[in-house]
């Protein structure tokens, strides 16, 4: 079965460039804005949409998308509402790649069997599940592909070659490389260090492999897409997000302006990468 994910970049593969992967929490900071931040991410440049769903003890987050996440479920967000915010998306929009990204525990609260009909109901393309190891695949990774969903698995600059056939065994859509040891946000990243590492999981994969953790501005976007198949940004936006904020967090009549103004952005850094690589 082909997925949205797959179609999107086949495209990108026959335009010679990398696509610009966007993060940002469901339901931050209500869940109306959420769905307006989202719905605008495809026309600012997003590529590929991936989703947080909110959780209270998110052990890879760094302290932006933790507050982001707190301040998605202090406003009542939930993953049924999160399943919502993607059928809201899919009204307007039936070709951009949604990925749900976060941790097992309100999957398996929420039912495994239901949450995959659910989702791929909604219009869900894949998922990005970081505390579910290669070795628990029969959890939800080998039911999330007989449901036509991705199952987008993480690597590291510690997921060496002889652990990287596992990481890669069950993988579909594409391989997401983390650049840096550590939490969102924590470092820059280093992309003299990822393109080694990008060419490495290439030897072993026909999967795109996008980059994300540590890339704030379209310099260093430009840069990852350089050697990437993609460029993923969580954390800058999410922080873009919270300085709209009034004083007690709530949403202002900057908020979707203020985050698509730097999706925009950081899409011409990727874009950029195109020239720079021929």
């Amino acid at each position: 079965m082909t997925t949205r994910i797959d179609t999107r970049f086949a495209e990108l593969a026959k335009e010679g460039r990398s696509a610009f992967v966007t993060f940002l929490m469901a339901g931050d900071p209500d869940p109306a804005t959420s769905l307006d931040i989202i719905k605008a991410l495809p026309k600012a440049g997003a590529d590929v949409i991936e989703i947080g769903m909110p959780f209270t003890d998110p052990m890879a987050d760094g302290p932006s998308i933790q507050a982001a996440g707190l301040r998605a479920l202090k406003g009542g967000m939930t993953l049924r509402k999160t399943l919502e915010l993607v059928r809201g998306f899919r009204k307007d929009d039936n070709a951009t790649p949604l990925v749900l990204m976060g941790y097992y525990n309100p999957i398996y609260i929420y039912g495994v069997d239901r949450f995959l009909v659910d989702a791929k109901a909604a219009g869900v393309d894949g998922l990005i599940i970081v505390d579910l190891p290669p070795e628990e695949d029969d959890e939800l990774c080998i039911p999330a592909l007989k449901a036509g969903l991705n199952f987008i698995r993480l690597a590291t600059p510690t997921t060496d070659d002889k652990r990287l056939p596992a990481v890669l065994a069950n993988t579909s859509g594409f391989v997401y490389y983390v650049s840096i040891t550590g939490i969102t946000g924590a470092a820059a990243a280093d992309s003299a260090a990822v393109g080694d590492a990008v060419a490495r999981i290439k030897r072993h994969t026909k999967l795109p492999v996008c980059v994300g953790f540590g890339i704030r501005t379209p310099e260093a976007a430009r840069a990852i897409a350089e050697t990437a198949n993609g460029a993923v940004v969580g954390t800058a936006l999410v922080d873009a997000l919270r300085d709209s904020l009034d004083a007690q967090g709530k949403a202002t009549g900057k908020t979707v302006a203020a985050v698509a103004d730097m999706v925009a952005s950081l899409a011409q850094g990727v874009r950029g990468a195109k020239q720079a690589a021929e």
